[in-house]
């Protein structure tokens, strides 16, 4: 049966193309009156339109019009309501950062896949962990490091070297990216429950930025970093081709 679907596309031109043909093919309605979300872009766009569309809690169908399309479903103009009548919902919870800058202020922002601290500068940054209020590793030396979810773990987090997770594992990979000190130090698995704090150390001579999904906060002088199970994201995959395995497809490939 008919459906009521709110598409919306990135910037570039074959998503703008797609929401045009889709939209004359299948109709438009406000997302606020929608039953579902159909999202046409990479996944960049599909991580913006699951924050922005957040406060409605309707289920979001991606279809690939970008670069990287984890997230993403096939893109095909046809059979558009049965595909949704017949997708598979994987529900994910973000992780929550709160950080403080140098001048006091305090950022607090969701990221669906990492929340990365990354060096601001030439030298390599320097980073208290503590895990739970207990310190854990009192200086870590590294060009960065980032906490990942499991639906995150394939994307900056696998760049890094951090293990892929399961759908459900219930854990966080908190990874090291490029570290000196200790030698080769990868990071380590985390309960899900955990909160994550990096101190920034001599933060003066090596300043360190953090970002949430591609919202960066400059020269940070700590960053707390816990799963936020208040909210949920809920997204739509075609039979056969949802986050479970695309995760176990990703290690064989």
């Amino acid at each position: 049966m008919p459906k009521k679907i709110s598409f919306r596309a990135s910037p570039v031109a074959v998503a703008q193309e797609a929401q045009a043909a889709l939209i004359e093919r299948y109709g438009q309605h406000e997302a606020s009156e929608a039953e579902v979300i159909v999202a046409l872009g990479g996944d960049g766009f599909m991580l913006q339109t699951l924050n922005e569309m957040r406060p409605l809690e309707k289920p979001v169908y991606g279809m690939n019009r970008g670069t990287v399309g984890f997230l993403m479903n096939t893109y095909s103009e046809d059979n558009l309501i049965g595909r949704l009548d017949e997708a598979e919902e994987a529900e994910i919870n973000p992780l929550h950062m709160k950080a403080e800058s140098d001048d006091g202020t305090i950022t607090e922002a969701l990221a669906i896949n990492e929340v990365s601290l990354l060096r601001a500068g030439p030298q390599a940054a320097r980073l208290k962990i503590s895990v739970d209020g207990r310190p854990r590793l009192a200086e870590l030396v590294c060009d960065g490091a980032l906490v990942a979810t499991p639906a995150g773990s394939t994307a900056y987090n696998y760049s890094a070297h951090g293990p892929i997770l399961p759908i459900g594992s219930e854990v966080l990979a908190l990874t090291a990216v490029a570290a000196f000190r200790p030698r080769r130090w990868r990071g380590a698995l985390l309960p899900k429950d955990a909160t994550v704090r990096f101190d920034v150390l001599e933060r003066d001579k090596r300043p360190v930025m953090a970002d949430a999904d591609s919202r960066p906060v400059r020269n940070v002088n700590w960053v707390e970093i816990r799963s936020e199970p208040s909210v949920t994201h809920r997204l739509l995959f075609d039979p056969g081709h949802g986050l479970e395995e695309r995760l176990i497809q990703e290690q064989f490939s």
